[in-house]
């Protein structure tokens, strides 16, 4: 900065800093959770959903396509790579709003015109103010998920979930490792978390084992 003066100097380094702090705040809003959507956004997120199914045209293509849907907001073990390790759905906003897309191309291929979802079904979703997740995990008795617990923890801070669903019989688990493979939701207000956080779900079952799923929220949608 030589050749400037005091003032310009200053003047440059507050532009700097600011230019900084607002990188970092665009890079927050385009990688965490979306929390408020404009109608614009809901309805990208509609044709991000609706866009691949429309291709899709047969069952296995379907079946890659919801597939591919349940990865982008699932943290936690790889389905594949670790088939019984325990790990969560998101159902962001987003990830209902692509559902509805999906929902919108079945649909319209079915009566052969377009189909499109109601205003206020859309509204609906883009006012929830809680994310539901559903959790999957694997043990050894058919009831081993009944009674689960969970919480959200963000460093020190311990968060509850403000309902929680009835777990799964468990279901015969056709890899190794345990017998049963279950799921139960959970529902977790947003302003009671921040959802640019990582994060870590923690299920506490009956039988006192515990399973933790780390998640990165910063990278989620």
């Amino acid at each position: 900065m030589r050749g400037l003066t005091f003032s310009a100097r200053v003047v440059a380094i507050v532009i700097s800093v600011a230019v900084g702090l607002l990188t970092v705040v665009c890079l927050q809003s385009a990688l965490a959770i979306d929390v408020k959507l404009s109608v614009e956004e809901a309805q990208k997120a509609l044709e991000a959903g609706r866009a691949p199914m429309e291709k899709a045209n047969n069952q296995e293509e379907v079946k890659k396509v919801l597939q591919q849907a349940s990865m982008v907001t699932r943290v936690g073990a790889h389905p594949e790579k670790d088939p019984c390790g325990a790990s969560a759905i998101l159902r962001t906003k987003r990830y209902r709003l692509e559902a509805f897309g999906r929902q919108e191309a079945a649909e319209s291929k079915k009566r052969k015109m377009d189909v499109r979802m109601p205003d206020e079904f859309i509204k609906k979703v883009v006012d929830m103010p809680n994310m539901e997740i559903e959790v999957q995990l694997c043990g050894d008795d058919e009831y081993f998920a009944e009674g689960a617990l969970i919480e959200l923890q963000q460093g020190s801070k311990r968060i509850k979930p403000i309902d929680i669903g009835k777990a799964e019989r468990g279901r015969k688990n056709e890899g190794s490792g345990p017998i049963f493979r279950s799921r139960f939701t959970a529902v977790f207000a947003y302003e009671t978390f921040d959802p640019t956080a990582s994060s870590i779900f923690v299920v506490n079952l009956q039988d006192g084992n515990e399973a933790r799923i780390t998640a990165d929220l910063s990278k989620v949608k």
